[in-house]
């Protein structure tokens, strides 16, 4: 599978256990009981890829949180368009993860003061609809940035922009952690600060709303539109209007 392994998943040198919930929606109601799960993906394939890392940080902290993480590693996925019919393994195996989620995590660098085209790629990769599977509707969504200057957030922004036209509930919370260079050693590790701070933040706020919705999902992005649709309803109510009174 097209997934990242995450080193040391339980080690979290960088974060103040005494102030951090194991499990923050612990006395929320949880009718499915599972932990939540929660796909991260990542807009950059450098080596030394600080989206990557930042996302990487987030699913320890998220598992630290009781949630089952995911992270899928793009390296080899087409652009959109590129095969027929998206036919291949990669674009198979992104929708089926997104349809295993139930809430994601997406984290971009800045460049030229936009996401880039890898995570671009992975978001038009995931369709509105496949057949009657929606594979993002009704999800949660925590949107993240790395920048190599000052801090930013216009990647963060157009994120939020996908992910209301994907029809996912954005948290309000996010993260943007300006100058990334500066804030991972040489193992890759985030070091203690503010910005990881933030993360952890968000992380928790994930997690919580996740538990809250995940079992209202089909209830709350339930539309007239789509029931008329399935139902092969006509679309011109004048139409519609006179076939009622021919009926009354």
């Amino acid at each position: 599978m097209r997934l990242r392994t995450l080193s040391d998943p339980d080690h979290l040198p960088a974060l103040d256990e005494r102030f951090a919930l194991q499990r923050p929606g612990q006395g929320l109601p949880d009718p499915l009981g599972h932990p939540p799960r929660i796909l991260l993906l990542y807009g950059s394939l450098r080596e030394r890829s600080f989206s990557r890392l930042a996302v990487e940080e987030a699913a320890r902290l998220l598992r630290h949180f009781g949630a089952e993480t995911r992270i899928f590693d793009p390296s080899d996925l087409p652009l959109p368009d590129q095969v027929a019919g998206d036919d291949h393994p990669a674009v198979r195996e992104l929708r089926e993860l997104a349809i295993w989620s139930e809430g994601q995590v997406w984290c971009s660098p800045e460049r030229h003061g936009q996401i880039t085209g890898v995570m671009k790629t992975q978001i038009d990769h995931l369709p509105l609809s496949m057949g009657a599977v929606r594979p993002t509707q009704g999800r949660t969504l925590a949107v993240m940035q790395v920048s190599g200057g000052s801090q930013s957030f216009n990647a963060v922004n157009t994120l939020r922009l996908l992910g209301r036209w994907m029809r996912m509930f954005t948290i309000p919370n996010q993260s943007s952690v300006p100058k990334a260079y500066q804030e991972f050693d040489e193992a890759g590790r985030m070091r203690p600060s503010p910005l990881y701070d933030r993360i952890a933040d968000v992380m928790e706020e994930l997690v919580r709303f996740t538990l809250l919705l995940r079992p209202h999902a089909e209830t709350l992005v339930d539309r007239y539109s789509e029931r008329r649709e399935a139902a092969g309803a006509k679309a011109d109510p004048v139409t519609d209007r006179a076939a009622v009174g021919q009926a009354s």
